[in-house]
Parts: C-alpha cells; sequence; structure tokens
C-alpha cells in the first residue's frame, strides 16, 4: 500500500511541474505587473483546468513507460468521468480527485493491455490502441458509481476542509508538521495536492469558481495565502541557518570539504526553496534533527498566521517566489522578521544538539566513514554515475522496477540485502532509505532524472560495461602483495605528470577506478610503462589495458570523455595478447584532434586490481616519456 501511495506520489510531480509557468504567467499579466490581461488568462487557463491535467500527468506517470498512450487514456477518462457525474448529479464536485482517480485508473490499465493482442479482424484495436477504449468503459462504471456515491466523502472532505481552513493556527500548524514528516517516504505531494489545489473555492470578479490555496491566493482570494506563508521563513531562514550550523559543528579538517556544499544547497534553498538536499543531508543520520526540524516548521506556520501573513507561491517559498508575489501579499515583510526567528533558533537548535549528542551530521563523521559527496560530485558525467549506482545496487538483475521523482530513485529490488550502502553514499547519494520488504529510495539530488535514465538505458541493453566504455579488467585472485619499484615502470608518455586528484573527471580524481597518478601528454605516442603483455585493446583506441608477470593490470586512458571520439585520432600500434617491453609503443595520438573534440587530453594511468597495495607518486611536472623513479607500489 505504501508503495501504491508513493507512486502516486511520484506521479502527481508531472502535473504540479506545471505550475511555475501558470503562476508565473497569472503574475507578470496583473495590473500591477505587465497589465497584460491576456497573459493573465493563459496562465489561469492552465490553473483552471488542473483535474485534465492531472489525469494527464498522473497517467502517464504512472504507467510503466511514460506512454502517450497512458496520457491520452488519462484525458479520456476524466472527460467521460466528470461528463458521466454532471449528468447524474451537477452538485458532485469531485475537482482534482476526479483528475487523480481517472489518471491511476488509465495508468493501471495502460501497464495491464498495452501488449493485448486480439484476432487478425480485430487487431486494429490491439495493443495501446485498446487502453482508451477499456479506459473509458471503466470511467463509464465509475461515474455511476461516483455520481450517486460521492455525495458522502464529499461532505467528508467539505468537513475536514472546513475544519483545517477554519481552526485557525492549530490547521496552518499541523500541515506544516505533516508537510515535513511526510517527505521521507514521499508522501508529502499527497497532502499538498490537496491543500494547494482542491481546499477552498474562491468566485474571481468574471464569475469564475477556483480552487485550492494557490490557485486563490494569485487569484486575489482575500483568506488565501495563510497556508502557504509559513514556509518562506523556513525555505529562506531556516534550512540555510542549519546548513551554517552544521558546518560551524564540522571538524576543523573537514570544514574545507563540506563548506563548498553547505553554501551550495542553503544558496539553492533561500532563492528557489527547493529544500530536500539540505533535508536529506541530516534526515537519515539524525532522525531527531528532522523531527526538531518538522516542528520548527510548524511553529513558523503560526507564526506567520498569528501575524496576519498572506503570502503565496507557484514553485516553491524561495527568493523568487516571494519577490514575484510581494506586491499581493499581506505584510510581507514580517516574513523577514519571522525568518531571522527561526534563523536564530535552527542555528542554536541544531549546533547545540550536534555538538552535545556529537552527531554525524556532514563533516563529523568517523575517519572510516566515507565522505559523502554533493550532488554535482561526479560532474556531468551521469552514464558514470549510472554503472556505479547499478554496480553498488548489485548489477540490473537486482533491480525489479526503477522510478524516480524530484530528489530520489524508487527502486524495487529482488534482494535488497545485496546492495551496497556504502558505496551508494560514496557516488554522491545523501541516503538510502528501505521501504517495506522491497522498496529502496536512493537520494541522489536535482540530477536525479538524468541519473535514472542512464540507468535505465544501461539496464534495457543489459549494459555493465565500466565508464567511457573502459572494462574493469577482472581482477586476479591475489598471490600475497605486488610490488613496483622506481626501476620496473617508465613514465608511458611525455609530459606534465599531475596527481590523480587533479585529473578534471571526478570519476578518476576520486578513485572510484583505482589508484594511479596521471599525465598531461605534449608527444602523441604512448608506451608500455612495463613489462609484461596487452590485456586488451579497446574497440575506440582510446584506452589499452596491460598486464604484468605478476598479475598486476594498468590501464591508460588516453584523454577524457574520448570514447565518443569512435576511434578518431588514435591508432593502435598493438593487439591484445601481445607481449610488451617497457617503451613499447602501445598508441598513437593525433593530439590536435583530441584536444579540438574532447573535453581533455589528460591521461590517467590506473592500477585496476590492487588490493592492500597503495601507489606512490615521487616526481611531477614534466618529463620524456621512459623517465624511471616516478611512481611505486608497495
Amino acid at each position: 500500500m505504501l508503495n501504491f501511495l508513493q507512486r502516486i506520489g511520484k506521479s502527481l510531480m508531472f502535473p504540479i511541474a506545471t505550475l511555475p509557468a501558470a503562476a508565473l504567467l497569472v503574475r507578470l499579466g496583473m495590473e500591477d505587473m505587465l497589465n497584460i490581461p491576456f497573459m493573465s488568462a493563459a496562465g489561469n487557463g492552465i490553473l483552471g483546468n488542473l483535474e485534465i491535467i492531472f489525469a494527464i500527468g498522473i497517467a502517464m506517470g504512472f504507467s510503466k513507460d511514460g506512454s502517450g498512450a497512458a496520457a491520452l487514456s488519462g484525458a479520456i477518462g476524466y472527460l467521460v468521468l466528470f461528463e458521466g457525474i454532471q449528468a447524474i448529479n451537477e452538485d458532485v464536485k469531485m475537482g482534482v480527485f476526479a483528475g487523480i482517480i481517472a489518471g491511476l485508473v488509465a495508468g493501471m490499465l495502460y501497464n495491464r493491455y498495452h501488449d493485448v493482442k486480439f484476432p487478425d479482424f480485430l487487431s486494429f484495436f490491439g495493443g495501446k490502441r485498446f487502453v482508451p477504449i477499456i479506459t473509458s468503459g471503466a470511467m463509464v462504471v465509475l461515474a455511476f458509481i461516483f455520481g450517486h456515491l460521492w455525495v458522502y466523502p464529499q461532505y467528508v472532505i467539505d468537513s475536514v476542509t472546513e475544519w483545517v481552513l477554519n481552526s485557525g493556527a492549530a490547521g496552518v500548524g499541523v500541515y506544516g508538521v505533516l508537510n515535513r514528516l511526510l517527505i521521507p517516504i514521499g508522501l508529502h505531494h499527497v497532502i499538498n495536492t490537496l491543500i494547494w489545489f482542491d481546499f477552498g473555492t474562491f468566485t474571481t470578479a468574471s464569475e469564475e469558481v477556483v480552487r485550492g490555496e494557490i490557485n486563490r491566493f494569485l487569484n486575489g482570494d482575500p483568506a488565501a495565502g495563510h497556508f502557504l506563508a509559513g514556509f518562506f521563513p523556513i525555505m529562506m531562514f531556516g534550512l540555510p541557518a542549519a546548513c551554517l550550523a552544521m558546518y560551524a559543528a564540522a571538524k576543523k579538517e573537514r570544514k574545507a570539504a563540506v563548506g563548498g556544499m553547505f553554501l551550495s544547497i542553503g544558496l539553492t534553498s533561500f532563492l528557489t526553496g527547493v529544500t530536500e538536499p539540505i533535508e536529506f543531508s541530516f534526515m537519515f543520520l539524525s532522525p531527531l534533527l528532522y523531527a526538531v526540524h518538522a516542528v520548527l516548521t510548524g511553529v513558523a506556520m503560526v507564526l506567520a498566521f498569528v501575524f496576519d501573513v498572506r503570502h503565496g507561491f507557484g514553485f516553491s517559498a524561495g527568493l523568487i517566489d516571494y519577490l514575484l508575489n510581494f506586491t499581493i501579499a499581506e505584510n510581507p515583510l514580517m516574513l523577514i522578521v519571522i525568518g531571522l526567528i527561526m534563523a536564530a533558533l535552527y542555528f542554536v537548535i541544531f549546533y547545540f544538539l550536534i555538538i552535545k549528542l556529537d552527531l554525524k551530521t556532514p563533516g563529523r563523521e568517523d575517519e572510516d566513514e566515507l565522505d559523502q559527496m554533493d550532488e554535482t560530485a561526479v560532474s556531468g558525467d551521469y552514464d558514470a554515475k549510472a554503472y556505479h549506482y547499478l554496480k553498488a545496487l548489485g548489477g540490473p538483475d537486482n533491480i525489479q522496477s526503477l522510478d524516480y521523482c524530484t530528489t530520489r530513485l524508487r527502486l524495487q529490488m529482488d534482494d535488497r540485502d545485496a546492495i551496497d550502502e556504502k558505496a551508494i553514499k560514496q557516488n554522491g547519494a545523501r541516503g538510502v532509505m528501505k521501504v517495506g520488504k522491497t522498496n529502496l529510495q536512493v537520494i541522489v539530488g536535482t540530477s536525479v532524472e538524468f541519473v535514472a535514465e542512464a540507468m535505465r538505458k544501461r539496464m534495457e541493453q543489459n549494459n555493465m560495461t565500466a565508464p567511457d566504455a573502459v572494462h574493469e579488467p577482472k581482477q586476479q585472485e591475489s598471490a600475497g602483495v605486488r610490488s613496483v619499484d622506481k626501476a620496473s615502470f617508465v613514465l608511458p608518455a611525455t609530459g606534465e605528470v599531475i596527481p590523480l586528484s587533479e585529473v578534471p573527471d571526478q570519476v578518476f580524481a576520486q578513485g572510484m577506478m583505482g589508484q594511479g597518478f596521471a599525465i598531461d601528454p605534449t608527444d602523441g605516442v604512448i608506451h608500455s610503462p612495463v613489462d609484461g603483455e596487452v590485456l586488451n585493446v579497446f574497440p575506440t583506441k582510446h584506452a589499452v589495458g596491460l598486464k604484468t608477470a605478476d598479475g598486476l593490470e594498468i590501464l591508460i586512458h588516453i584523454g577524457l570523455d574520448t570514447v565518443k571520439l569512435d576511434g578518431q585520432g588514435f591508432e593502435s600500434l598493438v593487439s591484445d595478447g601481445q607481449a610488451v617491453e617497457k617503451g613499447t609503443p602501445l598508441i598513437r595520438v593525433d593530439l590536435d584532434f583530441v584536444k579540438e573534440n574532447a573535453p581533455s587530453v589528460v591521461t590517467p594511468v590506473i592500477f585496476t586490481n590492487l588490493e592492500n597495495e597503495q601507489v606512490h607518486l615521487h616526481q611531477t611536472g614534466h618529463h620524456e616519456h621512459g623517465t624511471t623513479g616516478i611512481v611505486t607500489v608497495e
């Protein structure tokens, strides 16, 4: 059941994503802004048709492949449901519930019947074409049921709405706390949908009836905005202050490492109101801090209500929405005062609890724990992230289904115990949450869509080739510690020798592929650094693997992201299995071509199958190929 509700929450993100555009059009078209009436009307065209937008978005999001056929079925399902109910009882007003129900039914029927086959004379109506047909039939039945019975749940909903909207500080406070507490399981979108798009009605000057807190606020309802205003002090002040507290409490030697992350996610919250990167940085490390955060959110909501502040947003409660809607808000400056109060509370309470209870927030991890990286740590290489996540999750065969929402991957696993949680976090995840018996959520950050699509592509192709098409050579069973002395390893290319940490690619710089060093070459011939054999020359010729007599494996990866060159600019001078000596030419490279068509010619040299050994870089700077004493392995 929880998984079903989470899927609903995820699907709601599609229609919710239309809000910023709608709110911006409505606001900019108003008299006190650009005074362009048709622009406001265009925005209200979205806000006034949220039911069908929800039907389309949820059907598409709930379908297994995001199909347009499911989306069309959702739209048809809503129209059948709405018109059928109205023909039975015009007083029944389901609001966005009708769109949600139509979208869910259409999505589930699509998953069940999208590949149905009929006899040849009916084959035209088979497959995806059948989904709108059966959806229409299902919605006729539901229209009959809801047309006669919805009056009872509608009475309950109206009563709850009446209590929430008219219970003053208690109502907004409870909503604020629940809004935060439901984030870990992804159900906050469900409660937000009810408050933002369905609760309350307002009749505009043009006699149009609008529903929901956001729509009512943007259209001038003097009673709307109380359920939105209290979020501004949290997003703009409270959570950035929590970042400052966690930074202040970090270990001295770790401040530089986490400072950039806290600055980035704090600024994101302040400007845009996107808070999940901050919340997930301490949610799993300290549930106590998250409980405090939920309570303080309720406090901010109550304070905004007590001081009669009404404000609203189209996306989230950040500075952009604060300024955009400033002139139609009531007592908006009071939010700055409340925000400063919340900032002080967050900083003092968070810092005190972190220090007093020795909570392991970012920057306070034990020395043997892996540091969590920022969501942009593995820069734009989403395929590399996808590879490492799939590997840490036990491979594609261990994943029954893969989905995502705003900041997290949502997975159903065959064997959830097979995952390597430590490796998942090392590769940028902020947290891992287990739900039910098979469900897993991996908190990635705002780049989750790109990571998920890269993972999905690899899963469809059953591709577990290492990033940049670099095969990680099969590790040999260790026969004791392998070593390389200064004389047995020579520099494979002329150029600038640099530490691996300075490679402008985090996959290599973070040591994800193994220990080593790098060369910024000035000569276009790559030579063998050791005596041994060629393990493999990759089809795109941009990388070569070598193996020494004692089983040590070395990867020379020429340039960064050069797999995309598809072999252009590279000439292989050896073949797989060929015996080589120190100085044997391996690959000839057109450096000028590679520099023009790839991000960098920096060439990592990686020892890929080390176990207990350590690589020691003894010299940096410019050296000729064949130079000894550059590196040792002990």
